[in-house]
């Protein structure tokens, strides 16, 4: 490569925007999901754990903006656990950033939902695993969890949003999917997510247990949702299985509902001891931690980091297995790169339910370059 085809690489690994950061606001949460990708500590009354600096975090606000920041997400751990979460909600409002919250609903007070409220088009969406108690408390572990969420759900309806559930799947709460779209629809929610247990940090170990849906139940239950069950309701639903299997018209989301479309081109995580990171699989895999706010600047962490760059510079071409021969591949980007990575650490490893649905004779073959192997 001579000095000029240099010159080119550096220049467009310069032109990507950093649109949005995901801060991992605490390291402790005050529930115990056994299907939790990023495995936090539970924190109870009696014992707290570390959460982002207030001014670390604006301080990566300030830095972030030049590079084209436009939102955060916060998330967690829990994120409304952190101790100083209204001054969080002040800089992002200060700052005239759209806020995106996931959150357990337990800990939304009526006075948090409208902090929420106060900022740019916000959206929330809160986890709820099951349409009562029993379901719910037995995957997040702590008893009273279930009405707790439910109130927080109410005090943001209260609040004039409508925010998204998002429902974990398994076989536990399989037969509850119907009916917590019409649960969703008597509080007031604006959309349902269901989302397939990764098989990551303590998800793996309910893999492994057999305690989630094998790949032929996952694709079936799929086609039902985005079919049959999406025609009787007005919420819009979205069923977080890689876009292959979508229909065209339910391939891109809005409003931050999420779409199964990886972002990580324009996004970067940030955890909760102020790391930076992929994304929250940092809490995880060390080599996916890229340097620490307090003494690296973002800049150049952003433009000149190997592996970014390596994502940037592989981004789609490098791909492996099924997501080389998927048509949808540059929109889909690889579905998740972070899950991918911690499967098989390798970044272009193809993505595990694709992998499994074509050995089992269940990839759309309208989704693969015509001449591919099935």
């Amino acid at each position: 490569m001579n000095m000029g085809e240099n010159k080119i690489k550096s220049a467009e690994a310069r032109s990507w925007s950093l649109n949005q950061i995901y801060f991992y606001l605490t390291e402790g949460c005050n529930l115990r999901c056994r299907h939790c990708w990023i495995a936090p500590k539970y924190q109870s009354e009696g014992h707290s754990y570390p959460a982002l600096d207030v001014q670390l975090f604006h301080s990566i606000i300030k830095q972030a903006k030049p590079l084209g920041l436009s939102g955060v997400k916060l998330t967690g751990g829990e994120p409304l656990l952190h101790p100083q979460i209204r001054e969080i909600f002040d800089v992002i409002r200060k700052e005239d950033l759209r806020l995106i919250v996931e959150t357990n609903g337990v800990l939304c007070t009526p006075e948090l939902a409208q902090e929420m409220a106060f900022s740019k088009n916000s959206f929330v969406s809160v986890s709820l695993d099951g349409v009562d108690a029993e379901t719910h408390e037995w995957l997040r572990g702590i008893p009273g969890c279930f009405e707790a969420g439910i109130e927080g759900i109410k005090n943001l309806v209260n609040a004039g949003f409508k925010p998204q559930i998002i429902m974990t799947l398994m076989r536990r709460n399989r037969d509850q999917v119907e009916a917590m779209v019409h649960l969703a629809e008597q509080l007031g929610a604006g959309s349902v997510k269901f989302n397939i247990l990764q098989p990551t940090a303590r998800g793996e170990k309910m893999h492994e247990a057999r305690e989630t849906l094998n790949i032929e139940e996952l694709v079936e239950l799929g086609r039902w949702v985005e079919t049959a069950l999406s025609a009787s309701t007005s919420l819009r639903l979205v069923y977080s299985h890689p876009l292959a299997f979508r229909p065209l018209g339910k391939m891109f989301g809005s409003n931050g509902d999420g779409c199964g479309v990886c972002g990580i081109l324009g996004i970067l995580g940030v955890l909760a001891d102020g790391s930076y990171a992929l994304c929250g699989i940092g809490e995880t895999i060390p080599e996916l931690v890229f340097g620490h706010a307090k003494k690296d600047l973002l800049n150049d962490v952003w433009h000149n980091n190997p592996v970014l760059n390596e994502i940037r510079e592989g981004m789609t071409q490098r791909f492996e297995g099924i997501c080389r021969s998927c048509i949808v591949k540059n929109i889909c980007r690889g579905n998740c790169v972070a899950q991918n990575y911690y499967r098989s650490k390798n970044l272009w490893a193809g993505y595990w339910y694709c992998d499994e649905a074509k050995n089992r004779g269940l990839f759309p073959e309208t989704r693969m370059k015509p001449g591919s192997v099935s």
